[in-house]
């Protein structure tokens, strides 16, 4: 999704009014439960928040000029990796085996066989979800991306993509610390 992307590909940023705000802070509460504990130290309330627009369709939710969340056109907004760093119980977890990570890290699509292998385990969840994506034998997630298909559908069918709009380690999001 943001392979060869860089911060140029912002095509423009607005402040947008507290109405949109709370839409926005809405949405993303209820996509992402787990993250009420937390919610006020990522987003304090004087924060000055700006949506930034990118090439492709691509919205940036902007905190204090750090990227937090991302969305495509009108769909999900998915969180940055660096805040899934920060918070790894934010959203469930798929773990992909060994033989995947190279393609997960090269920003390809997620295939049925890289989580239904040996190495690799799966929280349920159903088709649409956000979900991270870890590297067997290791803790931090090295991508986020929604699933195209449920987890019984995954274990059942075992074949083509199930992880979609990928966001991954090194790519030019990745390397947005911050957006001026």
């Amino acid at each position: 999704m943001f392979k060869g992307w860089t911060a140029a590909d912002v095509s423009g940023q607005n402040q947008v009014k507290s109405s949109v705000q709370r839409a926005i802070k809405t949405k993303i509460m209820e996509e992402y439960p787990r993250l009420e504990e937390v919610f006020k130290d990522i987003w304090p309330k004087d924060s000055s928040m700006v949506i930034a627009k990118c090439k492709d369709h691509v919205s940036l939710v902007v905190v204090d000029k750090v990227p937090l969340f991302w969305q495509e056109r009108d769909g999900p907004w998915l969180p940055t990796l660096r805040l899934v760093h920060k918070y790894p119980s934010l959203m469930p977890k798929m773990q992909v085996d060994r033989g995947a990570i190279k393609f997960v890290l090269r920003g390809a699509s997620i295939m049925c066989p890289g989580l239904t292998s040996a190495g690799a385990r799966m929280e349920d969840c159903p088709e649409g979800a956000c979900v991270q994506v870890t590297a067997e034998g290791t803790y931090h997630a090295c991508a986020v991306g929604i699933l195209t298909m449920s987890t019984d559908d995954i274990r059942k069918v075992n074949k083509g993509m199930c992880i979609d709009k990928i966001h991954y380690l090194d790519d030019g999001l990745w390397k947005l610390n911050e957006l001026n």
